[in-house]
């Protein structure tokens, strides 16, 4: 299936940036052509199965998966450390689509598999941000051991791009969406 997949954009950014928000406004306009892989969602279904917890609402942008995250987040690396491409991989797995949205880019080493196995000329890395006052409006709040550790800081030194969008409020998510929408078509022509 993936040889049907002419275009992976690579979302990142902080918790609370809005990259769930700004991808679901893309599958709006793209929906016929586009579906959203989650690295996570791998990630939560096997912590869900493991501890016996509730799939949905541990996918959900909800508080419920806020009690875990440390938790998966460990397990999760521990897990990276043997085979850093495992959750990329087993999330395509379900990449159906001409045009594959990943909501949640988080490291280094995602980008590198997703190059090695794509190669470069079909990504587009996209860092979405927003300061820290937005980000504590929608519910944000920095957490040690959540906010200072690799799966959320591993690309703040990475700067090749190739588009960033300020996402600090509805004008400028606008805005933003305006720009990706561009920024896809021209791609996808």
């Amino acid at each position: 299936m993936t040889e049907n997949i002419k275009l992976i954009l690579l979302f990142s950014g902080k918790r609370k940036c809005g990259k769930d928000f700004l991808t679901a406004k893309l599958m709006e306009r793209y929906q016929n052509r586009a579906q959203i892989i989650r690295i996570s969602e791998p990630i939560k279904t096997a912590w869900a199965e493991k501890l016996n917890l509730d799939i949905k609402e541990l996918l959900s942008d909800g508080p419920y998966k806020e009690q875990y995250r440390k938790e998966m987040i460990i397990w999760s690396d521990e897990i990276r450390k043997k085979d850093p491409g495992f959750f990329c991989r087993e999330a395509m797995k379900k990449a159906a689509a001409e045009m594959i949205v990943v909501s949640d880019i988080r490291r280094k080493t995602d980008i590198k598999w997703f190059q090695e196995t794509f190669g470069k000329e079909k990504l587009k890395c996209i860092r979405i941000y927003a300061d820290d006052a937005v980000r504590e409006a929608r519910g944000w709040k920095f957490e040690p051991g959540v906010d200072d550790v690799e799966s959320e800081c591993d690309l703040d030194d990475f700067f090749l791009w190739d588009m960033m969008c300020d996402n600090g409020d509805v004008t400028q998510t606008n805005t933003v969406v305006t720009q990706l929408c561009d920024f896809i078509d021209k791609e996808l022509s």
